[in-house]
């Protein structure tokens, strides 16, 4: 006797099952490998672009420029040579119209609006006078740059669709979701260093500023929230008094340890603690009240604060408006 429940079973159980299984959640433990891509991503714009290329605050073996290449390209973010020269006028322009992403003009602007319209003309202006020759003779840069839109597309949208689908058997719609959603969050956390931590926490080292400490804000982009310390402290590699919510130093001192990252600036601990004591908001847990520091060595903090605009390549832009540059009484 033909069964008519045999027949559904061969031309309606498949499907049926098919869309089931394109909705299905994502493989249990399939997170943590996501959770450590977009980790990669980040290191290659906080150890990598940030506080080796922008501000040379530590030196590094080729292997391991290489590797901070490679990580950069997973963020999906612009060109090693565009994103330097964007962030030294920043830091030079800070809160002006010179500033790529001016956080005076709004948290949506200094988010993400700044890149949906066309730059002020003082970004372009003085974009133009940053010397980028550090970063354009370095073999590496100059390999990511030839190679950028196949690295970009390999590193960042082919490699982390194919992982999940070929190494624990993920279907392709929830690769692609995920790729794109990892993507997303990434890059509004970098966001977030240019929005939140220029208008959101305390000063305890320069209240004269608008770059604040963020705890959050580090703690979601590998400790690059500590903000009104870096701006003050920019050649300092930690970007940050201490290791606090801070996984890229923690990352860098792996690779100081196998030799591959060395030279490595800091401030020294007096000099924070001056600072702090002259300029800052009272909220530093050990330097808010009156200790037994001196003055500022000023002449001492200048001729640092000017090597270092050698050495990034920003000594023909001024900005009188600067206050970590004015001398006070």
């Amino acid at each position: 006797m033909f069964r008519t429940d045999a027949l559904l079973q061969v031309c309606v159980r498949p499907t049926v099952n098919k869309p089931a299984k394109l909705l299905q959640p994502p493989v249990v433990g399939a997170q943590p490998v996501v959770y450590v891509y977009a980790q990669i991503g980040g290191l290659g714009v906080t150890a990598g672009v940030h506080r080796l290329w922008s501000h040379r605050a530590y030196k590094a073996r080729r292997p391991l420029r290489y590797l901070l290449a490679v990580f950069f390209s997973v963020a999906g973010q612009n060109t090693i040579l565009n994103w330097v020269r964007d962030h030294r006028v920043h830091h030079k322009f800070t809160e002006t119209d010179a500033d790529p992403h001016n956080a005076k003009r709004g948290f949506f602007f200094a988010h993400c609006g700044w890149l949906l319209q066309r730059k002020h003309p003082d970004v372009y202006s003085q974009g133009a006078k940053v010397d980028l020759s550090d970063v354009e003779s370095d073999p590496v840069v100059q390999w990511h740059t030839r190679n950028f839109r196949l690295l970009k597309f390999i590193f960042c949208l082919v490699v982390p669709t194919l992982i999940p689908v070929y190494c624990w058997g993920e279907t392709w719609t929830i690769a692609v979701v995920t790729c794109v959603t990892r993507l997303v969050i990434l890059i509004n956390l970098t966001w977030l260093v240019n929005s939140a931590a220029h208008l959101y926490g305390t000063h305890p080292y320069d209240k004269r500023i608008n770059p604040t400490e963020n705890a959050l804000v580090s703690a979601l982009s590998n400790g690059e929230g500590w903000h009104n310390y870096h701006h003050i402290f920019p050649w300092d590699y930690k970007a940050s008094e201490h290791k606090y919510l801070n996984f890229t130093t923690v990352f860098l001192d792996q690779f100081v340890r196998i030799g591959w990252a060395y030279d490595l600036k800091s401030a020294s601990p007096d000099l924070v603690a001056r600072v702090a004591l002259r300029h800052g908001d009272g909220s530093h847990p050990k330097h808010g009240v009156e200790e037994h520091f001196q003055e500022v060595p000023y002449d001492e903090y200048l001729r640092i604060l000017k090597d270092d605009d050698e050495l990034t390549g920003v000594r023909d832009l001024h900005n009188a408006e600067d206050p970590t540059r004015q001398r006070v009484a």
